[in-house]
């Protein structure tokens, strides 16, 4: 495992370092359809890359999260065109090569058929779920308008963390991949909570104006 990261950071670092916000936002895409790119190295260099002046960090997150949601985008629309005849025998048959398990595939679903929608908001801060959740999307049918907002907030959240981390840790930024892991449960907590407190925000805030034009 630590030679397979080892050669995603080189490669990682390659198409950034050449592309820049095209590869930042092309990396992204990848992470989101191939689970095994972890995003803890992408972000994290991009934001390091901005606190030595190469790149913008507010267009650092807009690329991230651009190339995020296109990746999100299609596997919604393989999950509403496969469902679960075709993405269960794939996982059984292939998940192997791609470092996933049945289990991690329940799991989304599970998390799917609890939360709702919600559940995109939620599946974007965590592990492995961050890309699956897009399938359970796509197989209920779920606005398409609500989703694409959901992963968003949910994508630029985790993004921003990311980011803003390899900003401040410099030459370190790599050191973010064994903290995440480590404190893993605390930041999906933290975060979460981030989350929550935003939709409650933009709901409160609809209230209000609701009652306004009442």
């Amino acid at each position: 495992m630590a030679e397979f990261l080892d050669l995603m950071r080189v490669w990682i670092e390659q198409i950034i370092t050449s592309l820049g916000y095209a590869g930042i936002a092309l990396v992204m895409l990848a992470e989101n359809l191939f689970p095994p790119i972890p995003s803890e190295l992408v972000m994290p260099f991009a934001g390091f890359m901005a606190a030595q002046g190469k790149l913008e960090l507010v267009w650092v997150l807009v690329a991230g999260a651009v190339g995020a949601l296109g990746g999100a985008v299609i596997l919604y629309y393989l999950g509403v065109w496969g469902g679960e005849r075709v993405f269960r025998p794939l996982v059984q048959k292939w998940g192997k090569w791609l470092l996933l398990s049945e289990s991690d595939y329940d799991q989304a679903l599970k998390i799917f058929d609890r939360y709702g929608g919600w559940a995109v908001l939620i599946g974007r801060l965590m592990p492995i779920v961050r890309s699956l959740i897009s399938i359970p999307a796509g197989m209920n049918r779920m606005r398409f308008f609500q989703f694409v907002a959901l992963t968003t907030v949910g994508t630029t959240l985790w993004n921003l963390w990311l980011a803003v981390a390899g900003y401040w840790l410099g030459s370190r930024w790599d050191e973010i991949l064994a903290f995440t892991k480590q404190y893993e449960r605390g930041m999906l907590i933290a975060l979460g909570v981030l989350a929550v407190g935003f939709v409650v925000y933009k709901l409160a805030q609809r209230h209000r104006l609701q009652n306004v034009e009442e």
